[in-house]
């Protein structure tokens, strides 16, 4: 489904990617995990080019996207991006902030637009928060209608990036009850997470990144159970102990 080659991404003189290659099948459920600084979010934005990465390749289901003549929001049309920070606006309702992206971007009908809003957001289950704006809306509430707004685009892919950051501990396991049902249902994500429980129910792989690189990736059993690294090793020794 997409794939990254030999990714650098430079701020200046600091080295915020130094090498990364990643393959995601469709299907597939990767859960990136680290301490903070690792570089995690800098590449989740690469693969989507919201961020150019300095150098390596990247290709979306056997299209190099870092072609300069690619149609990027072409491409972006079929990746979700969930943010940590809801990126709603503010003066929209719930179902609009889900529709607008739909007749904008998609060129939808007004009328398809609506019901494939309210669809979404029955997924999520908030059909009766379609009419709320943000500001009457809790922090999950508010991230669940982020990602109705993601896959009412019906993207081939989704990414996450510390979707659950953001939220009162008590409204995280909404947010993890909808993404666990999106796995089930065969929807291909790459997760940038804090959220071990999760990593180990829900991801077919488990990625740790740090200092800019890929330290080691395995199944869920052998990264928390057998993992080979020593920095893998004291990190979630610090994570799961917190």
């Amino acid at each position: 489904m997409i794939e990254a080659v030999d990714i650098h991404k430079k701020f200046g003189d600091l080295e915020v990617l130094r090498g990364i290659s990643l393959k995601v099948d469709p299907g597939e459920v990767v859960v990136i995990i680290g301490p903070s600084g690792s570089g995690k979010s800098t590449f989740l934005r690469c693969l989507n080019r919201l961020t150019e990465p300095t150098k390596g390749e990247i290709y979306f289901d056997g299209v190099r996207i870092t072609d300069p003549d690619v149609d990027i929001n072409k491409v972006r049309s079929q990746i979700g991006m969930v943010f940590q920070s809801f990126n709603l606006f503010l003066h929209l309702t719930a179902k609009r902030n889900i529709m607008l992206a739909l007749t904008e971007v998609k060129g939808i009908e007004k009328a398809d637009a609506e019901r494939i809003a309210m669809e979404a957001l029955d997924k999520v289950g908030l059909l009766d928060k379609a009419d709320a704006y943000p500001g009457q809306l809790s922090g999950g509430q508010q991230q669940r209608v982020a990602i109705a707004r993601a896959i009412a685009m019906n993207p081939k892919l989704i990414m996450f990036d510390e979707p659950t950051s953001a939220l009162d501990p008590e409204l995280i396991g909404e947010v993890l009850d909808v993404m666990k049902s999106l796995a089930k249902g065969g929807m291909t994500m790459i997760v940038v997470s804090h959220e071990m429980g999760f990593a180990r129910e829900v991801s077919d792989r488990v990625v740790f990144m740090d200092q800019g690189v890929i330290l080691e990736e395995g199944s869920p059993a052998e990264i928390f159970s057998n993992p080979k690294h020593e920095r893998t090793r004291v990190f979630l020794r610090r994570i799961l102990h917190e």
